[in-house]
């Protein structure tokens, strides 16, 4: 993409979360990204694009899961602190927001990762 072109003008791919979000493949925008919840898929089914050469910097994925447990775990102590809900209720709250933004956070990381690999890769 070329500065300050938006990706409307690029031919009507996505936006970086709406892709990490339906999964959408960077060079046919078919929604083939994800072979798993957060599992990146071998290539793209429609156009055969390589997605795993693509990913890269998958080191820091473990990082970024425990900065987003920190932020979790202070969460839930400001929250039980606060309103002192019931252990069934704190769980029932947390384990579905947990895993959520688990799925969440990975699936846009490693959007993000694949979308500038292609756009900075060789042609």
């Amino acid at each position: 993409m070329m500065p300050g072109e938006s990706p409307k003008q690029k031919g009507g791919q996505p936006g970086i979360v709406s892709a990490a979000l339906s999964g959408s493949c960077p060079r046919c925008g078919a929604k083939t990204l994800f072979a798993q919840p957060a599992g990146l898929a071998d290539e793209c089914s429609a156009c055969g694009l390589d997605l795993l050469a693509l990913e890269r910097g998958g080191r820091f994925v473990g990082v970024l899961t425990m900065l987003l447990a920190l932020a979790l775990i202070l969460a839930a102590l400001a929250v039980d602190e606060w309103l002192r809900p019931p252990l069934w209720a704190t769980l029932l709250f947390w384990l579905p927001v947990t895993a959520g933004s688990v799925l969440f956070v990975l699936r846009f990381y490693k959007t993000l990762w694949v979308y500038h690999s292609y756009e900075e890769r060789p042609r």
